[in-house]
């Protein structure tokens, strides 16, 4: 059967995880790698940041005559027909600007300017001045328009949160964070489920919830992969993601609250044994079948341990276990061993069977490969030799070196299946936070391993 429930948790006992043996059988007296190593690759990570993703997408961009930023580019970097001004689209790039200006100090004066212009666009035009929330898009003119229609979703509103909030962290504009509160106030008077917890996602412009008949709907949102009327993993995600940098800078007692709501959903009902999730859910969180996405899964893992952090917790061995397993499994399954790289999607136990490669999956592979190799590389060279196979992937592969930038997807015989460097869905946010953990991280183990890190 090609559509498998993914509840997996008795099966792990029958099957056990392949990863975990191989894991487990790695000498435990490898060589690690030096200082130098480690400083080679974050300057070679960096150089990559620069030119491949801020350079590449900034000012080139900025749209000077509508706000907000430009999404459609070709190969070449030449503006493509327009898209409109996507939610999430907007929400990213004011997020990347944000981080550039506040991780770089150097880049502070150019980009904290990129994302105060983002968090006026998102303002001005995003925001429904109307009935309050930020609509899933607008045309050029900030018109509703028909591709987005006037409805709003969770997933959009995750990502206009995340980068208001990360403006006023890079930026310390009071607008910011006035945005970014409201935006989850918003959210949690019309969408919270008080109820099973979680949110409903679909909502009205007046915020009234999209409701279904309880079967699994043919319908789905606009400009996006959604089924109305159910919950989803990759909204909650994100609304984990959003609300971590949120509480950052705003310690308010009802963020918490839902972050840590969000966490233990994401880790006890959304992810499964043995380390993979469920795609959609009932309101009630029954799991709906579909198919496991790796890229989904490498991606959890760094979330759920950053929402720790930022709750100021130690980690919980439960969050530590599924991070792992995700990453594991991933790799078991996902793992493309003759080149490197993540596949796209496959079931529980079987063979991938989307073997394209996603440029957002690579990049959040090599974040995840790396923070796990941080953690178990004293007892494990596996992840290291995997992140090491994911960065030449990247180098060689994903990374356009005539005219710079990341193309999006590339086939199994490492020929790019689509070349155009922007477009709704693909921002600077997936490669550009990637590459800032991987380089910063990189040099905490430089430290780690001899010393400073110049």
């Amino acid at each position: 059967m090609k559509n498998v429930l993914l509840i997996a948790a008795a099966v792990l006992v029958l099957c056990p995880h392949p990863a975990f043996s191989a894991a487990e059988s790695s000498s435990r007296s490898h060589k690690a790698a030096s200082r130098q190593d480690y400083l080679r690759l974050a300057d070679e990570v960096e150089a990559m940041l620069r030119e491949d993703v801020l350079d590449a997408w900034f000012p080139r961009a900025i749209d000077g005559q509508n706000g907000g930023f430009t999404s459609t580019f070709s190969r070449d970097w030449k503006p493509g027909r327009s898209q409109g001004k996507f939610s999430v689209f907007q929400g990213r790039m004011t997020w990347i600007s944000a981080e550039a200006a506040m991780r770089r100090p150097e880049l502070k004066e150019r980009f904290a300017a990129i994302a105060e212009r983002g968090v006026e666009f998102l303002t001005n035009v995003l925001w429904d001045k109307k009935y309050g929330g930020f609509f899933w898009g607008v045309d050029d003119r900030g018109e509703i328009s028909p591709l987005y229609t006037d409805g709003k979703e969770l997933y959009g509103e995750s990502f206009a949160i995340y980068g208001a909030a990360a403006a006023y962290q890079g930026t310390h504009d009071p607008k910011a964070l006035a945005l970014a509160q409201n935006g989850f106030r918003w959210i949690d008077e019309h969408a919270h489920d008080a109820r099973n917890g979680g949110y409903f996602e679909w909502l009205t412009r007046e915020g009234k919830a999209v409701q279904d008949d309880g079967g699994v709907s043919a319908k789905t949102v606009p400009a996006g992969g959604f089924l109305i009327g159910y919950k989803s993993m990759n909204t909650h995600i994100h609304l984990l993601e959003a609300l971590s940098q949120l509480y950052e800078v705003w310690k308010d007692p009802i963020v918490r609250q839902r972050l840590e709501e969000l966490l233990e959903l994401v880790r006890d009902r959304i992810c499964v044994q043995p380390g993979v999730m469920n795609l959609f859910f009932t309101n009630d969180w029954r799991p709906i079948p579909g198919h496991d996405s790796y890229g989904h899964d490498v991606e959890t893992a760094y979330l759920m341990l950053e929402a720790e952090d930022v709750l100021g917790k130690a980690h919980d061995p439960k969050t530590e276990r599924m991070a792992r397993m995700l990453v594991d499994h991933a790799l078991a399954y996902g793992w493309d061993d003759r080149m490197g790289g993540f596949y796209g999607e496959g079931t529980t136990f079987g063979k991938a069977e989307n073997l394209q490669k996603d440029w957002w999956v690579q990049m959040e592979g090599l974040n995840s490969l790396l923070l796990m190799h941080e953690k178990y590389g004293d007892e494990t060279d596996l992840y290291f030799k995997k992140f090491l196979k994911q960065w030449d992937f990247i180098k060689n592969y994903q990374r356009d070196r005539q005219y710079h930038g990341i193309y999006p997807s590339i086939g199994a015989d490492g020929i790019p299946v689509s070349t155009e460097k922007g477009q709704i869905w693909k921002a600077a946010y997936h490669d550009g936070r990637a590459l800032l953990n991987v380089s910063e991280r990189l040099r905490r183990l430089a430290a780690r391993n001899g010393g400073g890190t110049q």
